[in-house]
């Protein structure tokens, strides 16, 4: 048979010993009696709210560290109506994403800008209908605080949702020119300028651009750039030396092919990704191009692969990771601050980075 009154004089040891504690981790309670306080006042210096003193707050720190106190972040964020989530959402297929350089270095931005907080970075792929319906249904249960949005085509329905939802949300990649989210981009239009300069500098004058997928705001823009540069320079355009593609190695392969067949000629190439000039590259190769001799080509987007190419290949940097970080910056202020939506829309600078392929 158990005592139970040497059982009860034991554990009333053991709380003395453990300043209170029945066993497992302390609580809130627990902090605040250790500290001579209310439990509002240790939630408040747990929250880093200004309005407790120097001297209380001290105290609690001290309780907390003694007692060996750890938040429980579910329940706080439960009282503040937040998940503590923020979803990062591509709507392109998985292998892209694993495919190209430019969406690591978005998570690298993103995950740099939210190392210090307690956001968490749930990675979702939305590039099917199937997948785009049970993305609605989770942003709809409210599982995370915000949406960062990546490579949004024009007809992606996900933004709209997002208003309707009320969720916080940044894109990367405007829609349109009227992109009615708040917006992180990089100049596109000027970096495509600067990368067709630079070919017509080097005296070349017959200059072909592999595109992006023109439902892509940034593919257009890059687009637009070409046109630009050309017009400026006074060389007539040629609509036979525009060869869509999607942004893809076999489609910057396809469209080099395509643009060859036309215009044999051809003394210069603007591709929209460093990833389909690789495939460009390629395929000048086997028809017997040299470059730069022949065939003098610029990529866009200054990842490894442009590095990498032999010759090193010419390509227009965009700050992919300061673009990610950004988005992630802005979307945490969005949070913070439901008074009403701020929405702005941020364009970073490009820079040209010659090498020898041009």
């Amino acid at each position: 048979m158990v005592d139970r009154r040497n059982a009860g004089v034991r554990a009333g040891a053991v709380r003395a010993r453990t300043g209170g504690r029945s066993g497992g981790r302390p609580t809130l309670e627990e902090v605040a009696a250790r500290a001579g306080v209310g439990r509002g006042t240790v939630s408040r210096v747990i929250n880093g709210s200004p309005r407790v003193s120097d001297e209380t707050r001290a105290a609690v720190e001290a309780a907390v560290a003694e007692l060996g106190y750890v938040p429980n972040r579910a329940a706080r964020a439960l009282a503040a109506n937040r998940t503590d989530a923020i979803a990062l959402v591509v709507p392109e297929p998985e292998a892209r994403f694993f495919a190209e350089p430019y969406f690591s270095d978005i998570v690298r931005g993103v995950g740099a800008a939210l190392a210090d907080t307690d956001m968490q970075l749930l990675l979702t792929f939305a590039g099917s209908d199937r997948k785009r319906r049970r993305l609605a249904e989770y942003l709809a249960a409210g599982r995370v605080d915000g949406v960062l949005l990546v490579s949004v085509h024009a007809d992606d329905p996900l933004p709209d949702l997002l208003e309707q939802l009320a969720i916080p949300a940044v894109i990367s990649g405007r829609r349109s020119a009227d992109e009615p989210l708040a917006a992180v981009d990089s100049d596109n239009t000027e970096g495509a300028r600067a990368a067709v300069t630079h070919l017509l500098s080097r005296g070349r004058r017959t200059i072909a651009t592999i595109t992006g997928r023109l439902d892509v705001y940034g593919a257009q823009c890059r687009l637009d750039g070409y046109r630009d540069a050309l017009a400026t320079a006074g060389v007539a355009a040629d609509e036979q030396l525009i060869a869509p593609a999607d942004f893809t190695e076999e489609g910057g392969r396809r469209a080099m092919r395509a643009l060859l067949d036309r215009r044999p000629a051809l003394d210069g190439v603007f591709a929209a990704s460093d990833v389909m000039a690789a495939g460009a590259r390629q395929v000048l190769r086997e028809s017997g191009r040299r470059i730069p001799d022949d065939v003098a080509l610029v990529g866009f987007d200054d990842s490894a692969v442009a590095r990498h190419m032999d010759p090193a290949l010419t390509s227009v940097r965009q700050p992919i990771e300061d673009m990610g970080r950004t988005m992630a910056g802005l979307l945490l202020q969005e949070i913070a601050d439901r008074s009403g939506p701020q929405r702005p829309r941020i364009v970073l600078p490009t820079e040209l980075v010659v090498r020898d392929s041009s």
